[in-house]
């Protein structure tokens, strides 16, 4: 079967073998390959999905890409456990191991440079969803009482009452994202605002009202995620997530990575 080279990222060596029951994209077994100063994650892909227009469709179908995202992040996750690795662009593919070669060469001062800045850091995630009321339902009468009798004007109160109470949550939300950031950047080195999630996309309930990520040194990780807990709040309708540590994804310097 014909194959390419699908490059996870690229890190500098590293001691210890990458687990053996470890698989990345289309189950494959990523392994590592060595030039000069410089080390990438690797794994031989069949070239019926990875050449460039079956991919360019394949990069079309949400369920493929979800897939081949997660299997992606996993190699990344499990390299983070033995180094500090820069994660390169979903899908990037080179024809043969020399062709890998080629990219470390001629990206070789940039990705030097990058792996210095994010060398023992971390990426943590937070999120600020507002979760808005459910629209009422009015409890059927019992048997033997006559249903009340309800107008028009009735339905677009509640309605109206409904609307606001979810504004409300949206500005309070707000309020909580604009201070959780300006806190948790003084606890960053690096911060970067994502655009907010769309739910259908993310299948995560309630309205995206932030989407941050960090840069922690490594260290500093502990006292990042206790300062976050003092200021998560407490109120109903408004849900905080935190998620990491990650390689840092946000902070390769390359458009589009995350």
């Amino acid at each position: 079967m014909n194959e390419l080279r699908y490059v996870y990222a690229v890190t500098r060596p590293f001691d210890g073998p990458l687990a053996e029951e470890l698989r990345g994209v289309a189950a494959t077994r990523p392994y590592v390959l060595h030039h000069d100063d410089l080390v990438a994650v690797v794994s031989a892909v069949p070239a019926d999905d990875f050449n460039e227009i079956p991919l360019r469709a394949h990069l079309e179908e949400l369920d493929w890409l979800t897939e081949t995202a997660h299997a992606h992040q996993a190699v990344v996750a499990a390299l983070t456990s033995l180094s500090c690795p820069l994660p390169l662009r979903l899908a990037t593919v080179c024809r043969d191991d020399d062709g890998v070669r080629r990219l470390l060469d001629s990206d070789h001062d940039r990705f030097v440079r990058t792996l210095d800045r994010l060398d023992g850091r971390v990426e943590w995630g937070v999120k600020v969803y507002a979760e808005t009321p459910e629209p009422s339902k009015e409890a059927p009468a019992p048997a033997s009482a006559p249903a009340p009798r309800s107008t028009g004007r009735d339905y677009l109160r509640r309605r109206l009452q409904e609307r606001r109470a979810g504004e409300g949550i949206w500005e309070r939300a707000d309020a909580v994202s604009r201070r959780l950031h300006e806190e948790l950047s003084r606890h960053a080195e690096v911060d970067r605002l994502h655009r907010p999630q769309q739910a259908q996309l993310s299948g995560a309930a309630g309205h995206n009202v932030l989407n941050a990520a960090y840069l922690v040194p490594r260290e500093e990780s502990a006292a990042f995620v206790e300062g976050l807990d003092e200021l998560r709040p407490q109120e109903p309708g408004i849900r905080v997530e935190l998620t990491g540590p990650w390689a840092p994804y946000s902070f390769t310097g390359e458009e589009g990575d995350r």
